[in-house]
């Protein structure tokens, strides 16, 4: 499947909507909160939710994880530092359960998982604030995850949302500071959740820029492979810099294309995201792409992060994307060609580096 949100959409002004009832725990227009997913963003996300917040659902899958998650008072697999009063945490593996007692779903499953657990869902999502910190395309749809959520489900776009910005979960838990963007149409309820997540750690702002804000988040994953791959072949700081110059302008190419509005690409939520996801450590797409550039398989690496990369598959789904829109994107290219066409690094690399300038 393919689609491309309409002109119309990506200029449109949307009314907001009344607050929503049910929830008593947080503002009028967020309700009740539930982090839906188990892993070291989400366990960031909870962190900061928490904070201001009396108490939260939280969804996952495995009912093992959550019995050692209450026994310990924090995540058994995912930043284990963070310590959780979990009295405060309704924890459950019926996503039917969580959906049903939360206002704002704060959605951060992995991308390629996203489908098999809302398979499971028999509650409406139409009614509930969506709120996806998931940087990545549901595969085989080729959607993003907002518009996934109001193709399939029906959401309209007041109550959808994102979450973006340079703003890896371990540097969250140590409470290092941390600048997010909110985005969505209903600047209400954005300014909303905004001020939920604002603390003396992390410095908030609110885009409506939604579409945008979420291919960049897919792009920069792709964008910090090829770093990675780089960095693996032992390219140096000065080409790392250009590649990461290229791929903003790649990536703004992009976004001009596919959601035509005024937008910065110097902004935290685009520029900020990428060069912290190209350069940090603690980035596992950069680790992904360093161990192909050093020869890994795509098996081998996958199996040894024991993590998911979730630029692997949102490559494929950019360039297929991509074949419909026909943008200039070299990078993109270059890093489908060693994942999936298997070209080797070396080869494809030295050819990237002769389209710069």
């Amino acid at each position: 499947m393919f689609n491309i949100f309409s002109s119309s959409k990506a200029t449109s002004q949307v009314q907001s909507q009344p607050a929503q009832q049910g929830g008593a725990t947080g503002p009028a227009s967020i309700g009740t909160i539930a982090i839906m997913g188990g892993g070291s963003w989400a366990t960031a996300i909870a962190k900061m939710m928490l904070e201001k917040n009396d108490e939260i659902w939280w969804y996952m899958r495995r009912d093992d994880r959550i019995e050692e998650f209450r026994r310990l008072g924090h995540n058994p697999a995912y930043l284990t530092s963070v310590h959780f009063d979990v009295n405060r945490i309704h924890f459950s593996s019926d996503i039917n359960e969580v959906v049903e007692h939360s206002d704002t779903l704060i959605w951060v499953t992995p991308s390629p998982y996203l489908k098999g657990h809302l398979k499971k869902l028999k509650v409406r999502l139409r009614d509930k604030f969506n709120i996806t910190a998931i940087k990545g395309i549901v595969p085989d749809e080729n959607l993003v995850c907002s518009e996934y959520f109001h193709q399939v489900y029906g959401v309209p776009d007041e109550n959808l949302s994102v979450i973006a910005g340079p703003s890896h979960a371990e540097e969250v838990a140590l409470g290092r500071l941390t600048y997010l963007t909110v985005g969505c149409s209903d600047q209400d309820k954005a300014q909303a959740f905004s001020d939920m997540m604002g603390s003396d750690y992390v410095k908030t702002k609110t885009s409506r820029d939604v579409i945008g804000i979420e291919y960049a988040s897919v792009l920069k994953n792709v964008y910090a492979i090829a770093a990675g791959i780089c960095n693996g072949l032992k390219y140096g700081d000065n080409f790392q810099a250009v590649l990461m110059s290229n791929a903003a302008q790649e990536m703004n190419r992009f976004l001009t294309t596919v959601h035509p509005i005024e937008r910065s690409i110097f902004d935290s939520a685009y520029m900020g995201d990428l060069i912290v996801t190209g350069y940090s450590n603690f980035s596992r797409n950069r680790v992904f792409g360093t161990m192909i550039g050093r020869g890994y398989s795509v098996k081998s690496a996958q199996i040894e992060m024991e993590m998911i990369a979730e630029g692997y598959f949102g490559t494929k789904c950019m360039k297929e994307i991509n074949r419909h829109l026909h943008v200039n994107m070299p990078i993109l290219d270059a890093v489908y060609n060693i994942l999936y066409e298997r070209i080797a690094p070396t080869i494809e690399i030295k050819l990237l580096t002769d389209s710069f300038r």
